[in-house]
């Protein structure tokens, strides 16, 4: 039997990342621009939450602000779901389900390496089923 193969394998490789004082109009116009749902928000070169394109479709419907007054850091999600390259993939699937995660954020002695999301998994899920259950 194969062995269950690490996120490592899966993950996005040094995702782009948003400084904690940049506004949501700026992480809404990134996310738009590269095609992604996920902003890990950065302070000083640490990781301090997730910032996804819900998080600002919410605040902006419940807080009725400009986009470019409120800081990436006062929509994010503070202390994301994070892990280590070495993960098991089907560990990190499993958190992300029951917690209804949409990514996990992947980190190495304290640095962001990499970011593992729903649309990884289904990569993730679609390579599985090429290689190991082929007949």
């Amino acid at each position: 039997m194969k062995s269950i193969p690490q996120i490592q394998k899966y993950m996005t490789f040094l995702p782009k990342t948003i400084a904690h004082d940049q506004t949501i109009a700026q992480a809404k116009d990134l996310m738009k621009k590269i095609h992604i749902r996920h902003l890990p928000v950065t302070k000083n070169g640490s990781l301090i939450g997730i910032l996804t394109d819900r998080d600002i479709d919410l605040v902006l419907q419940f807080v009725e602000s400009n986009s470019e007054k409120i800081r990436a850091e006062d929509a994010c999600s503070p202390e994301p779901y994070s892990t280590t390259p070495d993960a098991l993939l089907s560990d990190v699937v499993r958190h992300m389900a029951d917690h209804l995660l949409g990514s996990a954020l992947i980190v190495d002695n304290g640095k962001l390496v990499g970011i593992f999301t729903q649309v990884d998994a289904c990569r993730a899920i679609a390579d599985l089923l090429e290689t190991r259950l082929k007949s």
